[in-house]
């Protein structure tokens, strides 16, 4: 039996963190497995907590609410506290504005491969879609291929080929060094891996650039890329785009690990007294 933790991250945005825990706990994963979900929140209010106790209290899986003080855009942080709080063997990344489909677990699960990480992708929705989809609370993840086809016709999505759904094979594997384009809103890994790397490195600052970080630390530790693309895709809400501000001295931070073969983060995951 695999044991499974599904990290979200979150931050004062209880409408859609309610669209993605309709999706979480609504999947179909097989018997032999089992998953948990753990709301990695950056500083929310009081309205997220409570939505996430009136979820908790009627759940089929455990889900935990991981918070911490809001001091600004701390993604990793939150992220490192939630994978300290979790003992299952393997980890699912996705962002509190990222619907999964009811078979995401499942399918990230059927992939998982000793040695590799995956890297998925995702479907965006337009700016009205999303606020509809929200405002009317659509229950996105039931949706099937029709009802997609629909939305992409209406330009309510951007592309439709992220639902297509194939097997694994060696395909998969074809990029096993492969860093651009993966993106800790759809990434898995085992633990032990991470806990390798030390999680993320908290040293990245606002926005940008952390999640690359990671995985080319894994990458430089001898875990590989294995594709997650056609089979794990996620419906990602509309939002403002981040403060970038910060980018540029992320960037040269990532520049300056893709120069190395450093494998551990700086500021990382063993700040936390459970990460082992």
């Amino acid at each position: 039996m695999t044991t499974a933790a599904v990290i979200t991250t979150t931050y004062n945005r209880p409408d859609a963190l309610a669209a993605v825990l309709d999706g979480l706990l609504a999947q179909d994963i097989n018997a032999h497995d089992s998953f948990e979900v753990l709301v990695a929140d950056d500083g929310s209010t009081d309205d997220t907590r409570r939505l996430i106790e009136d979820y908790a209290q009627r759940a089929p899986v455990a889900l935990h609410h991981i918070w911490q003080e809001d001091l600004g855009f701390r993604p990793g942080a939150a992220r490192n506290r939630a994978l300290a709080a979790t003992a299952a063997e393997y980890i699912i990344f996705i962002d509190g504005d990222c619907v999964p489909p009811p078979d995401f677990v499942r399918r990230h699960l059927a992939l998982a491969e000793r040695g590799r990480f995956l890297g998925g992708n995702r479907v965006l929705l337009s700016e009205t879609f999303t606020r509809r989809a929200l405002a009317e609370r659509l229950p996105l993840h039931t949706w099937g291929a029709g009802r997609w086809f629909v939305a992409w016709i209406k330009r309510d999505i951007n592309r439709l080929l992220p639902l297509l759904r194939l097997p694994d094979g060696d395909f998969r594997r074809s990029h096993p060094r492969q860093w651009q384009g993966i993106k800790s809103c759809n990434l898995a890994a085992w633990r032990d891996d991470l806990v390798r790397v030390n999680g993320f490195d908290e040293a990245y600052s606002g926005w940008g650039l952390e999640d690359s970080d990671l995985v080319i630390r894994l990458i430089n530790a001898g875990v590989l890329h294995k594709s997650a693309r056609f089979a794990t895709p996620l419906f990602h809400l509309w939002h403002r785009e981040n403060d970038r501000s910060r980018l540029p001295e992320n960037q040269r931070r990532l520049d300056d690990l893709l120069a190395s073969s450093r494998t551990v983060a700086e500021r990382g995951l063993e700040q936390y007294s459970s990460a082992q």
